[in-house]
């Protein structure tokens, strides 16, 4: 129950920053005398509508989304009255054009501030310093957290790891005393400096009594750790072929905290800065959704999912389910706040038909007016939307595909951040 009521009160949180999204719109278009004919929440047949002045307000069956109607948002418009001619949006100078289209991001933006900051001091927020992903662990100085138990078998999918029990047995680090928190200097022969060249050297090691130096509260000191043959995948492809190799029973561990907690001052810089961690991360997975669409389609045809991959609103929500159903409300808003985050950048982005092409579309055509004038020929006129409708095509199949591609791997092969 707690899972679908965390699921269902995320769901709604991405409608009401979507509505927000779209109020943002209609309070700026109104501010600069656009006149703006309609503003609903959701999409479809209507449940119910009311008009105030020259608005229509109203609710739709579909909560997927909402949409707010600005007159002649484009010269290619045909449902402009003749005494609307003089409010029609392209009419307005492009600052102002410029701000309306801007404004749903910018609720987007201050909806993942607000969430930061209420986050910051009331639960904290992660810390930013520590390796978010695989990749900066690696990175990361060898400190260590020592299991009780391995498994030898990626088969054995039993949920308790009790030694003895399938293919279950008592962690090699454990019983040779090592402890978490101790920093490993040394594996055999070969010296370490950071994580992921203790991986790799335990990996490379063959099963059996290996010395292990280590550094603990000030002290070094050796243990002689037993290491045990089992099935892994390759660190850098959780797809990959399965194969034997040495393991201890230890993973990453810090001494710093995970999670930092402010004051309501203090949160104001904090929660900027996790904000701008979060952009320039965002613009970063952009980049690299090219190369995870394989693994998307792979996870639906029977892969194990990258915990990588995108995800859509609908894995967002069973994630946000599962921190609700599991008692880590700080997961609920984390993701939240991302995905804010990422719909803000995504929708400035200088392709129609999001928001960042009409801007787009309104600063070519004030820096051409300009380029001609300056050149002393006759002002080219506003941009052919119709034109442009291949490309703008192109794009709404594009992203359409994709977004069916996440929500059936999300639905087929959930990402699981508890498992």
């Amino acid at each position: 129950m707690l899972f679908w009521l965390g699921a269902g009160a995320f769901a709604l949180t991405i409608l009401i920053s979507v509505s927000l999204h779209e109020l943002g719109h209609m309070i700026t278009g109104k501010r600069f005398g656009m006149k703006v004919t309609k503003y609903f929440v959701g999409f479809g047949p209507t449940i119910f509508s009311f008009t105030r002045g020259e608005t229509e307000y109203g609710l739709k069956l579909i909560p997927l989304g909402g949409f707010c109607k600005i007159v002649g948002m484009t010269p290619q418009d045909d449902d402009v009255a003749p005494e609307d001619q003089h409010r029609a949006m392209w009419r307005f100078p492009v600052w102002k054009r410029t701000v309306v289209m801007a404004a749903g991001s910018i609720a987007h933006f201050l909806l993942a501030l607000t969430g930061a900051w209420a986050m910051a001091w009331s639960i904290g927020l992660p810390n930013i310093d520590l390796p978010q992903n695989a990749e900066q662990q690696r990175a990361a100085p060898a400190m260590i957290y020592v299991a009780d138990c391995i498994r030898t078998s990626l088969s054995d999918t039993a949920t308790d790891c009790v030694p003895g029990q399938g293919s279950a047995a008592a962690a090699p680090a454990k019983a040779a005393g090592l402890q978490t928190g101790d920093v490993i200097t040394k594996v055999g022969a070969t010296a370490v400096t950071n994580y992921g060249q203790l991986t790799d050297a335990i990996r490379a090691t063959p099963a059996g009594p290996t010395p292990f130096e280590y550094v603990r509260a000030g002290q070094t000191g050796t243990a002689t750790v037993d290491l045990v043959s089992a099935e892994r995948r390759p660190l850098d492809d959780p797809n990959g072929a399965i194969s034997q190799v040495s393991v201890a029973g230890v993973s990453w561990e810090t001494d710093q905290p995970t999670v930092i907690e402010y004051n309501p001052l203090t949160a104001i810089p904090a929660a900027g800065q996790f904000n701008w961690y979060l952009v320039e991360n965002s613009f970063k997975a952009m980049a690299r959704i090219p190369e995870k669409v394989p693994a998307l389609w792979n996870s639906i045809t029977g892969d194990v999912r990258d915990p990588e991959t995108p995800i859509s609103v609908v894995g967002a929500s069973r994630i946000g389910g599962e921190a609700i159903e599991k008692g880590v409300p700080e997961v609920f808003w984390q993701v939240f706040i991302s995905l804010n985050v990422f719909i803000g950048i995504f929708n400035l982005l200088p392709l129609l038909p999001v928001d960042g092409g009409h801007i787009a579309i309104a600063w070519f055509e004030a820096a051409r007016s300009w380029l001609y004038k300056r050149f002393r020929r006759p002002d080219p006129g506003r941009v052919d939307y119709y034109k442009l409708m291949p490309v703008t095509y192109a794009v709404i199949l594009i992203g359409g595909a994709f977004t069916l591609l996440t929500v059936t791997a999300d639905i087929i092969n959930p990402i699981s951040i508890f498992k």
